[in-house]
This record gives C-alpha cells, structure tokens and sequence, in this order.
C-alpha cells in the first residue's frame, strides 16, 4: 500500500510540473523567419537550373530532369502567383551554369551537357523575349562556378574545369569584352555560394579535394579588393559549410538555405555584414534538397527546384525572414 501512494505522490509532481515544461518547450519551437510555398513551377521538375532577376522580373532557365538537360526559359510573376513561359534558350541544354543581370539584360553562360563542360556565353533581352550570343567566357570552360553582377559589371569565378579553381573575370556589357580580376584568396573550389549586399559580393563555402571549404570572403565592386571574413566554422553550432546551396539577398542581409554538407541540410542563416555574424533562421521547410535555385529583388526571395537523390523537385518557397514562426501554429 505504501508503494502505491509513493507512486502516486510521484504521478501528481510529474502533472504539476508539465505546464512548466510545455510552456518551456514552446518557447524553444518559437523562431524568427516564415516559408510560404507559392504556385508550383510549370517547366518540367528539375536541378541546378539558373536563375536571374531583372527589376523586379524573376527568371528561371536551363537544368537537368535526371533524365534530360533542358533549355526552356520561365518568368515567375511574383505580384501574381504564375508562371509565363518566354523563349527558349537556343544554345546548347545545360545544367550547373552561372547567370546574372546587368541594368536590363540578363547573362547566362558556362555549364555542363552531360558530355562537356562548356564556355559559351548569351544576353537574353526581356523587352524582346530574345536571346543573342556575345563573347565566350574569358576562363576555362567549365561548371559549378558562381556569377553576379557588381556597379554595372558582371563577374564569373570558381568552378570545376577538370579540377577546382578560384580564378575571377570581369564582363563589360558595353563592350562585350572580358577581362582577368585578381583571384580569390583561399581556397579552389566549385559549387560555392554567393550573394551581394550593397556592391560587395560575399563568397564561400563549396568542395575542394573533397573537403567543404570554410573560408568566406568579400569582393569589393568599386576597389575590386579582396577581404577575408571570419570562417564559417568559428562557432560548432554552424552548419554553414556547405556546397550547391541556395543564396540570397533580403534588404541589408545575405541568406544561405538548403544545400549539402555530408548530407542535405534544411537549416538556413541570415548574415550581418556590419558585424561579420550569422544568425540562424527559421529551418527550410520544405523537403530538405540541393541544387536549388533561389532569386530575390533585395525585398522578396524565393527557393525553388532542386533534388533529393534521384529525385527532382517543382516547388517554390517564399521566405520572411523576420516574421515569427511557432510550429504550433
């Protein structure tokens, strides 16, 4: 009888302490960051497709169904919720390739076949949903590498062209010429990340010798000075490291979501420049990928497409990044 009531005066703690450990775990499920999943794409799913922006226009182009690789060109009307479908693409189907846009045009170039790594390079012109083919890429032909635009020019650098590089070209559109920038400190490497904030572009991240590569640097767009930020891995927490992840730029911060490192990685981190810090977000909520696209006119960002295994995706996600999320809800 005694066992009985000491068990029972044990079930009424446990009851009268429940509340405070719900209330403390709710607390902990609480995160600042919302994904919204918008209409689905139209073109076939798909990875490792680029995307561009020009205003406020959001393009996606290109990328492998894991049966084939594509060329069809698609405009997300972000306002609306739809997709339009604009002119094919004319070169040759390709995946992993870099694309950027300079004032009204967009650039798009580099990539793999399925047989070749490729250097070609093409202006797509959105008031005549036309494509025109301009000067090839400067640097090897290659995949995997980044590109972005910076004070009225375009830049390619990294990739794989039978071996990682760091090596950087600047594009002038105004005379469809190419030149060698100084090379990134650090690291080679190929599938890295980058996005840009106020004409500095932030790189990192990627596989070099099969290592994931740490080191974050910023490119300066009116010095062309190289800076070296603090590393991605200064805290054990951070699960920045990554490679074919999905980056983006909302106001005055730069995001990483999805992407690889050992495994798929559904955590996302938003990055201070005044301060050299991440701040972790709310978790993708998707299903976990990489190869991903994302595009972003500085107020609104959106993740789309990529791949799990063999298996490729057709959604899209919106991403606030400063509204609450309360998995409650």
């Amino acid at each position: 009888m005694k066992k009985v009531n000491q068990h029972l005066k044990i079930w009424h703690l446990l009851l009268l302490l429940l509340p405070l450990w719900s209330c403390e775990t709710t607390d902990e499920e609480d995160s600042e960051g919302n994904w919204v999943r918008r209409s689905y794409f139209e073109g076939s799913n798909r990875s490792d497709a680029s995307s561009f922006v020009i205003g406020t226009r959001k393009y996606v182009v290109g990328g492998y169904t894991g049966d084939d690789y594509v060329t069809d060109l698609w405009e997300y009307d972000s306002d609306n919720d739809y997709w339009i479908k604009r002119a094919d693409f004319p070169g040759v189907a390709r995946s992993n390739a870099v694309a950027f846009s300079v004032g009204s045009k967009a650039y798009y170039g580099t990539g793999y076949d399925g047989r070749n790594r490729l250097q070609d390079f093409w202006e797509y012109d959105p008031s005549t949903d036309s494509w025109t083919q301009v000067a090839d890429f400067l640097g090897t032909a290659r995949h995997s590498a980044i590109g972005f635009a910076l004070t009225n020019y375009g830049y390619i650098g990294t990739g794989f062209d039978g071996s990682e590089q760091k090596d950087f070209y600047q594009y002038d559109p105004s005379t469809d010429t190419w030149s060698t920038i100084v090379s990134m400190g650090g690291a080679k490497r190929s599938g890295a990340f980058v996005f840009v904030i106020n004409d500095v572009a932030y790189i990192g991240g990627g596989l070099n010798n099969g290592s994931y590569e740490f080191d974050l640097w910023a490119l300066d767009g009116s010095s062309l000075a190289w800076t070296q930020k603090t590393d991605l891995d200064d805290d054990d927490d951070y699960t920045l490291a990554r490679t074919s992840t999905a980056a983006f730029t909302i106001g005055s911060y730069g995001y990483l979501a999805t992407g690889s490192n050992g495994s798929l990685i559904g955590n996302v981190w938003e990055y201070h420049p005044s301060t050299d810090e991440w701040e972790e977000k709310t978790a993708f909520e998707g299903t976990l990928r990489s190869g991903a696209s994302s595009f972003s006119d500085g107020e609104r960002a959106f993740v789309l497409l990529g791949k799990s295994s063999s298996v490729r995706f057709d959604d899209i996600w919106e991403f606030y990044p400063f509204e609450t999320y309360d998995e409650e809800d």
